[in-house]
C-alpha cells in the first residue's frame, strides 16, 4: 500500500482546527488483516488500553471471527464496556477494591462473561467474599510471570505476578478450588520483554537485547508449558491460555499450549513499533500541531505537542515527527507543554498555519489527549469518532 504524502494529508485537513488526532482507516483495516495473518490459527483478544476507542474496538470485532473478546485494563473500564454492549472481557490486571469488584460481579450477575485476574490468595479471598454475597460464580485467570532472570542479576522483563513456577501455580489453584464461588477459567502469561521491546537498530545494546530475547523465548515457552500441564492435570476444564502481544506473535503462536494471543498497539502502529525487525505495520494514527512561528530559516515552532508516553523516562517515549519528511525534534527541548520547535530539512514549502504530523510513542495513550479521532478513507475525512475521553470517561 502506498503511504499518503504530507501534501495529501495537509489538503485533507485544511479546514480542521489544530491540534487534532486522526485514524487513517485504510491503514487501520490493513493492520487488522496483517495481524490476523501473523496470528496464524490462534484466536486474537484485543487489548483495549492500546485503542481506548469503542468504535474502533467494534470495528475490529466486526471484521473477522478470529477476533474474539477484549482484554481490559481496569475495573471501571470493564464495567463501562460491558454496559456498552461488549462481552467476553478478560480484565488483564488484578482488582482489589471491594466496590470495584462488586460492580464487576453485578455485570456477571446479568449474564456477562467477565474474567478477573489473580495471582495470590488475597485476590482470591477478596473476590470470593463478594461473589458469595451475590450468589454468583466468578471466573478468574491465573497471571503467570513471564520475565527471565539471567546471570549477573539481569531481570529481563517486567514485575507483574508473584507466580512463576508450576509449584507456585498449584498453590494458588489449591486456594481457588476451596472457593465454591470461584472458577479457574484461564492462564495468562505476558512476555513483555519480547512483545514490547524492539531492537531493530544495529547497536551493541540491541544486539544484547536480541540475544536475551532468544534465550528468554526458549525459557519462557518451557515454563509456560510446565505451568499449564500442572494446572490442567488438576483442572482439565481450563478454557483458555493467553499470551503474547504485538511484538511477540511470531514466537508465541509456536507454543502449542497457547490458545489465544492478545494484540493492541499494532492496530495503530505507534512509534515504538518502528523498532522491530520481524514485522511492519502501517502508521494508522497520528496527530497534528500547528506551525505558529519561524524563529530561524529551518526551524518552525508549533503550538503544543507535549504528549509524552508513560514508562521509564527516555527519549524513545517522545512523539516522533512523521510528516513532512525531514522533520526532527530539538534535543534540548523535545516536545513542549505549549510549544514544540521542529527542525526541518525537507522539500515541502511550509508556512504559518500548516500542520506538522507526529506519532505518539505508545498507542492508546494518545486517546487520553484527544476527545475525538477524525477518520480518513482515501483522501477525505469520513467521520469523527470519540475516544474514551470524548465519551466522558477518565480511567487510569
Amino acid at each position: 500500500m502506498t503511504l499518503k504524502t504530507y501534501e495529501q494529508y495537509r489538503e485533507i485537513f485544511k479546514f480542521i482546527e489544530k491540534p487534532f488526532a486522526f485514524v487513517d482507516l485504510d491503514y487501520f483495516d490493513a493492520n487488522v488483516q496483517s495481524i490476523k495473518n501473523r496470528a496464524g490459527s490462534k484466536k486474537i483478544r484485543i487489548a483495549t488500553k492500546s485503542l481506548r476507542c469503542t468504535h474502533l474496538l467494534q470495528r475490529i470485532l466486526n471484521q473477522d471471527a478470529q477476533y474474539q473478546g477484549l482484554m481490559t485494563y481496569c475495573a471501571p473500564e470493564t464495567v463501562y464496556l460491558s454496559r456498552w454492549g461488549f462481552d467476553n472481557l478478560l480484565l488483564g490486571y488484578p482488582v482489589y477494591d471491594p466496590s470495584q469488584i462488586e460492580d464487576l460481579v453485578k455485570e456477571i450477575q446479568k449474564g456477562k462473561k467477565i474474567t478477573l485476574m489473580v495471582d495470590s490468595e488475597a485476590h482470591i479471598r477478596q473476590i470470593a467474599s463478594i461473589a458469595e454475597a451475590y450468589q454468583v460464580v466468578v471466573s478468574v485467570c491465573l497471571d503467570v510471570d513471564m520475565s527471565s532472570d539471567f546471570w549477573g542479576g539481569i531481570h529481563f522483563g517486567v514485575y507483574r505476578s508473584s507466580v512463576k513456577t508450576p509449584e507456585q501455580a498449584l498453590k494458588v489453584w489449591e486456594i481457588i478450588k476451596q472457593q465454591p464461588s470461584i472458577r479457574l477459567s484461564g492462564i495468562m502469561g505476558y512476555e513483555a520483554q519480547i512483545a514490547g521491546l524492539g531492537a531493530k537498530k544495529p547497536t551493541l545494546m540491541n544486539q544484547l537485547i536480541r540475544f536475551l530475547k532468544k534465550r528468554s523465548i526458549q525459557e519462557l515457552a518451557k515454563r509456560r508449558a510446565a505451568v499449564v500441564a500442572a494446572i490442567t492435570s488438576q483442572n482439565p476444564d481450563l478454557e483458555f491460555v493467553n499470551g503474547g502481544g504485538t511484538g511477540s506473535l511470531e514466537s508465541t503462536i509456536l507454543e502449542k499450549v497457547v490458545s489465544e494471543v492478545t494484540v493492541g498497539s499494532g492496530f495503530y502502529s505507534s512509534g515504538l513499533f518502528d523498532n522491530y525487525l520481524e514485522f511492519k505495520h502501517l502508521p494508522a494514527v497520528a496527530y497534528a500541531i500547528e506551525i505558529v512561528r519561524q524563529p530561524q530559516t529551518n526551524i518552525y515552532t508549533c503550538a503544543g505537542g507535549g504528549y509524552v508516553a508513560s514508562g521509564a523516562v527516555g527519549k524513545e517515549k517522545l512523539p516522533s515527527p512523521y510528516l513532512p519528511w525531514g522533520c526532527a525534534l530539538i534535543a534540548n527541548e523535545g516536545v513542549g507543554e505549549v510549544q514544540t520547535p521542529i527542525v526541518y530539512q525537507g522539500s515541502s514549502e511550509l508556512q504559518l498555519g500548516d500542520p506538522i504530523f507526529l506519532r505518539h510513542a505508545k498507542a492508546g495513550e494518545i486517546g487520553e489527549r484527544f476527545t475525538h479521532f477524525y477518520t480518513v478513507e482515501g483522501e477525505r475525512i469520513t467521520g469523527k469518532i470519540p475516544t474514551y475521553r470524548g465519551e466522558g470517561q477518565c480511567f487510569i
